[in-house]
């Protein structure tokens, strides 16, 4: 069976992502057909989503412009998986701390912007997440902070006693980019219902 992936491609590459989510499919003996949205009209026909990084700022405008953001919502509601990555989910939190960015609300989270640092900052680290038997080699780039969890929200991952991986529903959201790893553990943990390390 073919799994259908919606990758958000309103701003830069996003090429790994796509090859993420083929290397998750393979896991599970499915092929991917990733396909790069940049306007309304393609999400509905998706099983899954993935909103990847970029600046939330302009990918906010974008997705709102252009009519995707209700259909985000609209596949959230539907109980449809996402995976929303560094600027991903600063644009799905309830609060992103910026007025600039008018976000989609699917996971109850806030989040500061470039909390971790700025480019020079960046770091990979091992972190130990929920329902992965081995620990996960995260990367983390102008990452966003979550500082606020709802209570309906389960926090998957933390790193210096804060959260950076959380799932509220069917929405997964990272601090961090796993698609920078050949490891396709934690787009397993999104779209998958079973996880194989």
């Amino acid at each position: 069976m073919t799994l259908r992936a919606g990758v958000l491609a309103v701003q830069g590459d996003v090429s790994e992502h796509g090859d993420a989510i083929e290397r998750a499919a393979a896991a599970h003996d499915r092929t991917a057909e990733v396909v790069e949205i940049r306007e309304a009209g393609l999400v509905p026909d998706c099983d899954v989503l993935l909103l990847p990084g970029g600046e939330s700022t302009t990918i906010s405008r974008l997705i709102h412009r252009e009519g995707i953001a209700e259909e985000i919502e609209s596949h959230v509601e539907a109980g449809k998986p996402v995976l929303a990555t560094c600027a991903g989910l600063i644009v799905s939190a309830t609060d992103a701390q910026d007025d600039r960015v008018d976000t989609l609300n699917v996971i109850d989270v806030s989040v500061e912007r470039n909390a971790f640092g700025r480019q020079r900052d960046s770091f990979e680290a091992p972190l130990d997440v929920t329902g992965l038997n081995e620990s996960f080699p995260a990367v983390f780039i102008r990452a966003p902070v979550i500082d606020y969890v709802g209570e309906d929200v389960e926090v998957l991952a933390t790193w210096d006693d804060r959260p950076v991986a959380v799932r509220d529903g069917p929405v997964v959201g990272t601090s961090f980019h796993p698609e920078l790893t050949e490891d396709p553990r934690i787009h397993d943990l999104a779209f998958f219902d079973s996880v194989e390390s």
